[in-house]
């Protein structure tokens, strides 16, 4: 081990000790920040469901949905510096580190500006190119319009994230969040159910939080200003033209094969719209509830790919293919209790969000249909860990193609239509949708050829 890594005041080495306890100890953080994010999130959707009702309800998932867009940008290039980072940590380049930070943050400040301004300017088109429902109109505009402006915000707090736990920090994460979980939850609590403010004021209370998120981490960043050689001062944000290369490299595939999979995600709940508002608003419940019983096994992952990127980094590589059994083992665990969740209290858990009776019913058979895909996802998410930490975009490009219009569009309709399955179909045809990708994941990891592959530190 180099004597970069040794000195090391932030992170954590992956690169020795039991594989088993470090991805754990490196992971529950991790696990954690997407526990509350998306604990925070459902806040939202509980409060606007039971205090303004379903046109409040559909209205924040509908105007959510170019925030859900984004998200996947920001995490895009997050991931990128996340694995470009974690390469040179387990390589000991502290100089190239420090350069990847001020070109990613100065880079995701930049695009976030431009995509505001967009979202803001273009939401009523936006709106209706998803079908929106018309009665919800009004709310689903002004929680666009709103949370449009925290866009910034967003990119900045993925940023630190990534950089963090590249280098194998994963607890100052959850305590970014954490903040952001306090404002949210007490600000929706008083705008919506205070002030009567609806969906403008869960808008409200979800910029707030970004912010407090955002404003720690650079907290955090200015008390460490000499591991990162960071000044809180317009002058430092610049772009390194070859970090820029390998973040654009890595990133654009990420980002690509994100928005894929969010498009086909907006096809199918532009889709499930039309089919009036007990289908719509049950899939809104759905989708919200199938992102947070997926952040234990996204958590694992997000993990294991700073992980073996160390251990690449680090010459070390049985260690990274080990660490992708580990993880496999640890995802299907997380995967079993919630298809257990989904099968014995589905009622239970929809009726978190709603009272209506014939959305609970529908949401029993939601939940039940996608236990498949929970399945699929442990099992493609561990392998996947390994094509992104070890930097092979090109599959991971592919994978992105195939599971969001491909498999997902592709199957949706061959159920809706062929099979008549109707709004059913639409939510088998995204079951069913990861199969494919996960058997090309475990076929190249099985091949082996992923040991060969050059490094993103080499020549660097």
């Amino acid at each position: 081990m180099t004597q970069a890594v040794k000195k090391a005041k932030v992170g954590m080495n992956l690169t020795e000790g039991s594989i088993l306890r470090c991805l754990l100890i490196f992971a529950i953080p991790i696990v954690l920040t997407n526990l509350v994010q998306q604990l925070y999130s459902m806040v939202d959707l509980a409060v606007i469901g039971q205090y303004v009702g379903t046109l409040g309800t559909i209205g924040v998932n509908t105007g959510g949905e170019i925030a859900d867009l984004v998200a996947p940008i920001a995490m895009g290039f997050s991931t990128a510096g996340q694995i470009y980072i974690s390469q040179l940590f387990g390589a000991g380049d502290e100089g190239k580190i420090k350069k990847t930070v001020d070109t990613l943050l100065s880079f995701m400040i930049l695009i976030s500006v431009v995509l505001a301004v967009v979202a803001i300017f273009f939401h009523t088109s936006i709106l209706n190119l998803i079908n929106c429902p018309q009665e919800a109109m009004d709310q689903a505009s002004a929680y666009m319009v709103i949370t449009a402006i925290g866009f910034p915000f967003i990119f900045g707090y993925y940023a630190v994230c990534g950089i963090l736990r590249g280098m194998g920090e994963s607890k100052r994460p959850l305590i970014f969040i954490l903040v952001a979980a306090v404002i949210n939850i007490f600000l929706d609590v008083v705008l919506v159910a205070g002030f009567h403010m609806e969906a403008a004021g869960t808008a409200i209370a979800t910029v707030l939080a970004q912010l407090g998120s955002f404003g720690a981490a650079l907290i955090f960043m200015i008390r460490n200003r000499e591991k990162f050689d960071f000044e809180p001062k317009l002058s430092y944000f610049k772009l390194d033209g070859e970090v820029m290369r390998v973040i654009i490299k890595l990133g654009i595939p990420q980002v690509v094969r994100s928005l894929l999979v969010r498009f086909s995600m907006l096809w199918v709940n532009s889709t499930a719209n039309s089919y009036g508002v007990v289908v719509s608003s049950t899939n809104s419940i759905g989708n919200k509830l199938q992102k947070f019983l997926e952040v234990f096994v996204q958590g694992v992952d997000t993990a294991s790919a700073s992980m073996v990127g160390q251990n690449l980094g680090a010459r070390k590589v049985e260690r990274a293919g080990k660490t992708t059994i580990y993880t496999l083992g640890c995802t299907l665990v997380c995967a079993a209790v919630t298809s257990l969740l989904c099968l014995f209290c589905p009622k239970l858990i929809f009726g978190i969000f709603t009272n209506d009776p014939q959305v609970l019913d529908l949401g029993v058979t939601f939940l039940r249909i996608f236990i498949l895909h929970f399945i699929v996802s442990a099992v493609i998410g561990a392998f996947q860990a390994m094509v992104t930490g070890c930097g092979f975009v090109e599959l991971g490009f592919a994978i992105g193609i195939l599971d969001g219009v491909v498999c997902k569009i592709g199957l949706s309709l061959i159920f809706v239509n062929l099979f008549q399955m109707g709004y059913q179909g639409l939510w088998w045809g995204v079951a069913c949708s990861r199969i494919i990708p996960c058997l090309i994941c475990m076929a190249y990891y099985f091949s082996g050829k992923w040991k060969t592959r050059k490094l993103l530190t080499s020549g660097s």
